[in-house]
């Protein structure tokens, strides 16, 4: 599964790795300033963006789309996460 997202996401100009988080691991309110997709490639994550009051879990093959600068934060599930990140530059 991992080779389509990425030939999508490099279609449509992102930059991407992979990363993976274990069991509840929390990220705090930041930014970027790149445009980021996420799609999950094994278990669950969910996503925050307090300054629209939305929640965006997460499950294997579900894709977030956060614009440059865009404030938020993540909760990792009980099991674990492995995403694939995708950053493009504003031009």
């Amino acid at each position: 599964m991992a080779q389509t997202e990425l030939d999508q996401l490099t279609r449509e100009g992102y930059s991407c790795h992979r990363w993976s988080n274990g069991p509840g691991f929390w990220y705090p309110v930041h930014d970027h300033p790149y445009d980021k997709a996420i799609i999950v490639l094994e278990g669950f994550i969910t996503f925050y963006l307090p300054a629209r009051k939305e929640e965006h879990p997460l499950k294997v093959g579900e894709r977030l789309d956060i614009p440059a600068r865009t404030a938020h934060s993540a909760s990792v599930g009980s099991h674990g996460v492995t995403c694939l990140e995708g950053q493009k530059s504003r031009t």
